[in-house]
């Protein structure tokens, strides 16, 4: 009679995973933000693949976690054992000729910079399903299913640059003529953007105009409405420059003043290796 003895169980794959990301990221709650869970679902998971090894992988303490000996002993080797799992995962998709192409962009990217260049790409490759996912910090390229990337950011090596960022008030013409100096400014309608909440200071900072602390304007959670608003002639708003060249090359809107200032940002593209054919080619059509 043929013998069946159950086997040795190993831990769960998400209790992994969730260990990888915090011991990474430095915290449940941004291992949280990176998986989409809740840091509760992190803990938990974590918890039960310390019970299922019989010993403790962080130090719980009142101002957050840290690695203990043996949780810092595996973490390079998970951490490489689901970055070669992404890279599987890719080579299957690649291998299978997915027709498809996957571009993350920060949403304000995507609505103002890359929506008015899709109908070009789309003309020059049809049959090519290309999908936009807006996210707030550019994903795991090593991890997730994205083919490009398309972020203001710092440039790194490898990123293909595709415009130069910098901060400067805009507006519409009329509005424009009615401003002399930049303390001006702070007699008009401020258009904010809540996601970048430091660009009016920095910029008030670097042009010398002494300002509160929090700048009254409205604030908008999309920075494609903050750009309409100045459109409409609803204000003034702290324009990033790499997403305005259309609106000021037609003279919609204008800056007031020439001060710019560079924190040295740019409209950075980077591409999943190994990159797909096609995503080689809508990078060129969007860098050209």
């Amino acid at each position: 009679m043929p013998v069946a003895p159950p086997r040795p169980k190993g831990p769960q794959l998400t209790a992994l995973r969730a260990f990888e990301a915090a011991a990474r990221t430095g915290g449940f709650a941004a291992a949280a933000d990176e998986l989409c869970v809740t840091p509760g679902a992190i803990s938990q998971q974590v918890r039960a693949l310390e019970d299922w090894a019989g010993a403790a992988l962080f130090e719980r303490q009142s101002q957050g976690v840290q690695l203990t000996r043996l949780g810092a002993e595996i973490l390079s080797d998970t951490t490489r054992a689901f970055d070669l799992l992404g890279q599987v995962q890719r080579q299957i998709r690649h291998g299978a000729d997915h027709p498809g192409l996957a571009i993350a962009a920060l949403p304000a990217v995507a609505q103002v910079w890359l929506v008015p260049r899709l109908p070009a790409i789309r003309a020059a490759l049809p049959g090519n399903d290309i999908s936009i996912t807006a996210l707030e910090q550019p994903p795991n390229l090593a991890r997730e299913l994205f083919d490009l990337t398309l972020f203001i950011d710092a440039p790194e090596k490898g990123d293909v640059v595709l415009a130069r960022d910098r901060l400067i008030p805009v507006c519409r013409p009329e509005i424009a003529e009615m401003l002399r100096t930049p303390p001006d400014l702070l007699g008009e309608s401020l258009l904010h953007d809540s996601t970048w909440t430091q660009d009016w200071p920095l910029w008030m900072e670097a042009a010398g105009v002494s300002a509160p602390a929090l700048l009254p304007g409205p604030r908008h959670s999309l920075y494609a409405l903050a750009l309409e608003e100045a459109r409409q002639g609803s204000g003034v708003l702290i324009g990033h420059a790499a997403l305005l060249e259309r609106e000021i090359g037609a003279g919609r809107l204008v800056a007031p003043f020439p001060i710019e200032l560079d924190q040295g940002h740019a409209l950075v593209a980077r591409l999943a290796k190994p990159a797909s054919p096609v995503a080689k080619r809508v990078l060129d059509l969007l860098a050209a």
